[in-house]
């Protein structure tokens, strides 16, 4: 990381060994105007497109984040708007097990604006509160019984959405050959970086 404490270019070499590997494991390097670029976000028009207004509404904080090395974060639950939440609901699985509150994800499809609109206001008002998980057992091989917790609908809406605001700022903190608990990154992509740069592996 440099002094303006922007990511290191990934460390990545391009390689073969699997189809997209290179794209997945580069690390983004835009050099804008970031004044430019702020005029311009204000002159856009709000989209009701799900796929857009994550991107478009952190864009600021990930600007933000990127050159502004002393600066701290106050204000952010904002950013935790209806478009974000219903964003984060269709980014759910959704055969997933249900929580302790035994809401499937079709069964809250079938009115899911009314319901991210009360989600919405219960945050904003101070009066959400997360539900205990529902504890689970997982058999392991040796006989013994590995504990398992299922969140419940609703906190995982909360959970995704929290996650992306703070990923905004958090990511931009990262090298190039970070990979650990990062977005579209696996400690498969590192074993192939140190395959690429034939580093020895660890054992």
């Amino acid at each position: 990381m440099n002094a303006n404490r922007k990511s290191d270019e990934s460390v990545v070499p391009a390689t073969s060994a699997n189809n997209g590997a290179t794209e997945a494991l580069a690390e983004p390097a835009e050099e804008r105007d970031s004044a430019k670029r702020n005029a311009e976000q204000t002159a856009l028009h709000r989209t009701p497109s799900r796929i857009k207004s994550k991107s478009r509404g952190l864009h600021g904080v990930r600007e933000a984040a990127r050159t502004g090395s002393t600066l701290k974060f106050t204000a952010l639950l904002h950013h935790v708007n209806e478009d974000c939440l219903t964003e984060a609901f269709f980014n759910l699985k959704k055969t997933a097990a249900v929580g302790i509150d035994g809401v499937t994800w079709h069964e809250y499809e079938r009115d899911v604006e009314s319901n991210i609109a009360d989600l919405h206001d219960r945050i904003h008002r101070g009066a959400y509160r997360a539900m205990p998980s529902r504890r689970v057992w997982i058999p392991k091989p040796d006989g013994r019984q590995r504990p398992l917790g299922i969140t419940s609908l609703e906190d995982k809406i909360v959970q995704q959405a929290v996650l992306w605001v703070l990923q905004s700022i958090y990511e931009q903190d990262f090298l190039g050959f970070s990979y650990g608990c990062r977005p579209g990154r696996s400690q498969h992509n590192a074993l192939e970086c140190a395959r690429a740069w034939r580093l020895p592996a660890a054992e």
